[in-house]
């Protein structure tokens, strides 16, 4: 059988009139390895984009779901959703996509388009619920979604991303998870040229800040429990390092902050980090999803507008376009703003 996979310029109509095979990679347990699977992608929909994966990058909730570390996880399960690839097949309706294009996928592949946080270019926080790229049940036929660890992927053309001509497409994959993370609180937030900003956390999602905040003008400071990670943080942009367990140095950068993005994937205290916001600072936390210890509400009240909050990962309105990249962040830019 044909499978979407292959790249020949057509519609629905022309090539795809079922479901397709396609082979992947994907876990049956908690406790298994990642094995070969062979499963079937869905006949294409008029609103749906048919995509042959290049790249996908392996994103650190991959294996939490696959490891059920987060509860939930149907088995079998394939995850990946930082996907990139080449449109081999539209549907009747799709204007957005044509065929070879250079696409991206993030987290989610489609959500009710109805909802006020739909309309709203906020489809993450769909009332229905977005249907995430895996692990996810499809609104029309219940079926749940299966990742990018595969050789090729259908999702409806909205939440397909335009990959511009000279990107290096093998750099894009990050961005559509740990970029988009990080990004959207950094402008919804207005972090930029004068913002004094920290970033709790070098890992996959901290690296992304830091390059980011450097990259809209910022000054940024990277918090680490490792002091060996300063070094890296600097070739990444960040102006200056504190180590969180030298006590003198978390006293001595009391107040400093507009914004903290605290980048820390597993629950942890956050007082510290609280007591390090100037007036009316915020910190958002992109990292920790299990849940956090309590904190002391003088904290927030004596700072003066001091806030904290949680943001959920690739949020839309940054993806509503094409990806793009600004200076100083060697194409590890996340979409760009409609």
């Amino acid at each position: 059988m044909a499978t979407t996979a292959q790249p020949q310029p057509t519609t629905t109509s022309a090539q795809q009139s079922g479901p397709t095979k396609a082979k992947g990679w994907g876990t049956d347990a908690p406790d298994q390895p990642l094995r070969p699977m062979e499963f079937e992608r869905r006949a294409l929909r008029p609103d749906d984009v048919a995509i042959k994966i290049t790249y996908a990058g392996i994103c650190h909730s991959d294996l939490h779901t696959a490891r059920n570390d987060w509860a939930g996880t149907n088995y079998p399960v394939i995850p990946g959703h930082e996907i990139v690839g080449t449109v081999t097949a539209i549907g009747d309706e799709v204007t957005r996509h044509r065929v070879a294009d250079t696409v991206a996928v993030g987290c989610m592949v489609d959500s009710c388009m109805e909802c006020d946080q739909c309309l709203e270019g906020w489809e993450v926080f769909c009332r229905k619920g977005c249907v995430q790229t895996y692990n996810s049940a499809d609104y029309h036929d219940g079926t749940i979604s299966k990742g990018g660890y595969t050789d090729h992927i259908v999702v409806r053309d909205h939440f397909c991303l335009k990959v511009p001509e000279g990107m290096d497409v093998s750099r894009v994959s990050p961005l559509l998870c740990a970029g988009i993370t990080t990004y959207s609180p950094l402008r919804q937030y207005n972090v930029g040229p004068g913002t004094k900003m920290a970033v709790v956390g070098l890992g996959g999602l901290g690296h992304m800040g830091v390059k980011l905040g450097a990259a809209l003008g910022a000054h940024v400071t990277m918090i680490t429990t490792t002091p060996s990670k300063g070094q890296d943080a600097r070739e990444l942009g960040a102006h200056d390092v504190i180590i969180s367990t030298d006590a003198e140095q978390m006293r001595a950068a009391a107040t400093r902050f507009d914004f903290i993005l605290n980048t820390i994937p597993v629950s942890h205290e956050i007082d510290g980090y609280l007591q390090l916001l100037g007036r009316s600072g915020r910190m958002v936390i992109v990292g920790a999803l299990t849940p956090m210890p309590g904190f002391v509400g003088a904290n927030l009240i004596w700072g003066t507008g001091r806030s904290a909050a949680r943001r959920s990962a690739a949020s839309p309105r940054p993806r509503r376009c094409s990806i793009s990249a600004p200076r100083r962040t060697f194409t590890r830019m996340s979409s760009s703003l409609r």
